[in-house]
Order: C-alpha cells, then sequence, then structure tokens
C-alpha cells in the first residue's frame, strides 16, 4: 500500500539567516561568517576541523568524542575532541582501513562501514584511538560497482541494519544505455538494493547471513532509528537519466524522480527498480525500463510510498533526528538531512547542496522542510555528507567536498 505523501512538499524555503561580514565580531564558540556557512536565524558556527580528507557521515560518542568516517585517505576514521570548549577540535587521531562511510557508536562500540564489511573496536573511557584492532561483525559485502558505500543503523535486540545499494541505475540490460529495457525480474535484489538485518555484537557474520528487511530502496545511505522508537528510517537516492535514456525534457529530468523520506518495515518494498516517484503525479509511476511512460502506474500500486518527498537528484546522504536534544522550536522533534547534489539535473542548474530539518509529530513529518545550513559561495560551495545531534543541541555538519565539520550552536 502507498503512503500519504504531505502536502506541497516539493516548494523550496528560502533561507532567512544572514552570515555576518567577514570582520563582524561572532558569537562566543563561533567564527566570524560562521565557517563559511549560512545558517538559519538563531544560529552561528564554528569549524571543529578543517583538512580531514573526504570526510563523510558523523557521530558522537558518551564523552563528547566526535568521530567521522574518511572515504579517501590512509585511514577510514578521524576522532576529534575539543578539550578547552572553544568549539574546535585540538586533539585529533586517525585509525582505521581506508574507505569509512558511516561511522556509529553502540553499546559501548565505535562501528565503522566499509564498502565489504562493518567493524567495530571497543572504546576505552578517556582513549581518542580506542586499542588494538577491530572485529568484523560482517564480512563479505557486496562492494563493486556502483554505490558501494554502506550505511549502518541500531534498533533493539540486537539488531544492526546495513544499507547495501543497487549497483546499477535501473537494472538494465546494458547499465545507462539509451533504450536498453530492464531485467525481469531484477537479479540485484537478491543481495543488493535493500536493508539488511545482522546481529549487532556477533563477529565473523557473512552477507548470506543476513536477513534481508526491506527491498527495492536503490540506495539508502541516510539511515537511522529515530530515538526513543525501534522505527528505521531512510532516505534514498533516486534513479538517473530519465532524459538521456528515454527522452523525457530537461525539466522532468532535472525533478524527477522525488528523493524519498521513507519509515521502512519488515517485509516493506519500495519498489526499485521497476518504479519511481513521479512529482508531476505526486504518485509512484512505472519506469519506463518496465513500461512506464510517466504516468502509468501498474504494478506500483501494490509498492510502499514515501513518507514525503524531496526534489529530484538532491541525493540524500545522512540524516540525524532531534529528538531528546535541548534544541529550540521548531526543531526540538524531527530529522534533519544532508544533501549532496547530483549532475543529473543537467542541463538545468544544479541544485540541492544544503542541510534541511524536516519537523516530525507521531513520528511523522508535520510540516515542509526547510532549509537550516548552507554554503556562502556557489550553489555547489558545501555538498553536506554527514549530520549529528549532541544533547545539548549542537548540530554537526561534514562536507567531504570542504574536508571539514563545523559545530551550529544558538548564537545571540
Amino acid at each position: 500500500m502507498r503512503s500519504v505523501i504531505f502536502p506541497l512538499i516539493l516548494a523550496v524555503l528560502p533561507l532567512a539567516g544572514t552570515v555576518p561580514p567577514s570582520g563582524a565580531a561572532a558569537t562566543p564558540g563561533c567564527a566570524p561568517g560562521n565557517g563559511g556557512l549560512t545558517l538559519a536565524p538563531g544560529f552561528c558556527a564554528v569549524a571543529v576541523a578543517e583538512s580531514l580528507g573526504r570526510v563523510r557521515q558523523i557521530t558522537l560518542g558518551p564523552d563528547g568524542t566526535l568521530y567521522g568516517a574518511i572515504a579517501k585517505g590512509d585511514s577510514g576514521v578521524v576522532a576529534l575532541r575539543d578539550t578547552d570548549g572553544d568549539g574546535r577540535a585540538d586533539e585529533r587521531r586517525v585509525f582505521g582501513p581506508p574507505g569509512g562511510n558511516d561511522v556509529k557508536v553502540h553499546d559501548g562500540h565505535l562501528y565503522l562501514a566499509l564498502p565489504d564489511r562493518i567493524l567495530r573496536w571497543r572504546l576505552v573511557p578517556g582513549q581518542l584511538r580506542p586499542p588494538g584492532e577491530p572485529e568484523v561483525i560482517v564480512g563479505g559485502l557486496p562492494g563493486d560497482r556502483s554505490h558501494a558505500a554502506k550505511s549502518i543503523a541500531f534498533g533493539a535486540d540486537d539488531m544492526m541494519y546495513v544499507n547495501v545499494g543497487a549497483p546499477s541505475n535501473s537494472c538494465q540490460e546494458r547499465d545507462r544505455e539509451k533504450g536498453s529495457p530492464g531485467i525481469d525480474p531484477c537479479p540485484e535484489l537478491a543481495t543488493r538494493a535493500g536493508i539488511w538485518q545482522y546481529s549487532a555484537s556477533r563477529p565473523g557474520q557473512r552477507h548470506s547471513e543476513g536477513t534481508r528487511f526491506a527491498t527495492g530502496i536503490r540506495n539508502s545511505t541516510a539511515l537511522g532509528v529515530r530515538p526513543g522508537t525501534s522505527q528505521l528510517y531512510g532516505a534514498t537516492h533516486g534513479r538517473d537519466q530519465l532524459g538521456a535514456n528515454w527522452d523525457f525534457s530537461d525539466a522532468y529530468n532535472a525533478e524527477n524522480p522525488g528523493e524519498e523520506l521513507m519509515a521502512i518495515d519488515r517485509g516493506d518494498d519500495f519498489g526499485w527498480p521497476y518504479c519511481y516517484y513521479s512529482t508531476e503525479t505526486t504518485s509512484l509511476v512505472l519506469s519506463p525500463e518496465y513500461g512506464g511512460d510517466g504516468t502509468k502506474v501498474g504494478r506500483c500500486a501494490a509498492v510502499k510510498g514515501p513518507l514525503m518527498v524531496f526534489p529530484g537528484h538532491w541525493a540524500p546522504l545522512a540524516l540525524a533526528f532531534s529528538t531528546g536534544s535541548t534544541l529550540p522550536e521548531p526543531y526540538a522533534d524531527g530529522v534533519f538531512v544532508a544533501l549532496h547534489g547530483s549532475w543529473n539535473r543537467a542541463p538545468l542548474p544544479e541544485a540541492g547542496y544544503r542541510v534541511v530539518f524536516v519537523p516530525f509529530a507521531d513520528g511523522r513529518p508535520a510540516g515542509h522542510y526547510t532549509t537550516f545550513a548552507t554554503g556562502t559561495g556557489s550553489e555547489t560551495w558545501l555538498r553536506p555528507s554527514g549530520v549529528a545531534v549532541a544533547p545539548d543541541g549542537a548540530v554537526y555538519i561534514s562536507a567531504d567536498n570542504r574536508e571539514t565539520i563545523w559545530k551550529v550552536v544558538r548564537g545571540t
């Protein structure tokens, strides 16, 4: 069954915050010019650390240590600590194998998601770098071809969820080739394009031992469980090249498919590769590889729809819930989503490249998303890759293209 979509979700609300001139005084703990960010009213920022390499998703330890996954470089994790309270990290350590996309702290351990495996270290209080070699919790994950980056989330009863992205655009006989039909049934669904569930604590698991929790999800690198609940949420990357491969207009190609924010439950099927979300019909429609024309619904009537939708090709990379933090209204209950942007809106202008906030009520979106942070330079100056929320209400944002993590706090 399809979910009810929150109305008018595609309108992009303007960012009302401003950045002080480079010489203007900043709130204590923040930088003049907010380190290059334009923020929502009432917030300011400082760069926690720079020159980190391609930093992706980020997380906080119970002692306030900030961890970031590093996609390219000699190590896969950076650990940062601010000992003097000025917002900037004065202690830094790197460790672990290269190629990290996601880091999470769970049950006294630090987990790292690599393309082909999930590792963990036991955290030791007071030590910035965990001692010893990591355990391999899950190995043998498919890490070749496209969408190899893995993301993880933790539920109740020792559950660990792993996003395994599809290796293709739309499961065509010849990937991304004009007019090539889709393979039906799509063999990629057996081992990819979904969320798999494993034990969070048992070393030595293989991908083949996991349970396919949900399917038909092209690539939900944005993945998380809402605090205080067992509900898993994700935001997925939609397919590309409706224009280049199937002669849809440039405008249609730029806005379609919508990027879906989903509540993910056991056994769900979200329809990829057979379906995509049309921002014109505001519904799931049949992909042209499988006989669709932009309006036909067909088998897509039987799959699960999103809670809400972002504009096409905004590429959600990470999400973080504000529940349980001390953020003020309207940010006290909802989810921040890091949107990385994409080349596939061409030849129309690129768009996205921001962190947005979606307010929640009763576990569902309760209003329009609003822009929380963008870059002060060009549209593509900031390409957010991670977001985390501290209990004290600080919001941390990473951007792989800037090799930087910022701390955003309430200003004066």
